[in-house]
């Protein structure tokens, strides 16, 4: 499209009534919209959910095994005997 074929086309486009418009556009936008804030909503719980649930494993994990305890020496052989 050449540069004078654009402004005849812009201009007939401006030169229309007004644009139209759906009837129904706005109640698919709403409900679109509605969607998709459930969706998103449902995705934090579900994350927030699996984080919770990490802490409470990682928790019990470090309650059952206590990895700041340093494990005992295992070069020097016990002394027993004297």
């Amino acid at each position: 499209m050449n540069v004078p074929e654009r402004e005849a086309a812009v201009r007939r486009l401006l030169e229309r009534a007004t644009p139209v418009v759906p009837p129904d556009l706005y109640a698919q936008a709403v409900r679109r919209g509605g969607r998709m804030l459930r969706r998103r909503r449902a995705l934090l719980r579900l994350l927030w959910l699996l984080l919770c649930a990490a802490a409470v494993a990682f928790t019990v994990w470090a309650a059952t095994v206590h990895p700041w305890v340093e494990p005992p020496s295992e070069t020097t052989p016990p002394l027993t005997g004297w």
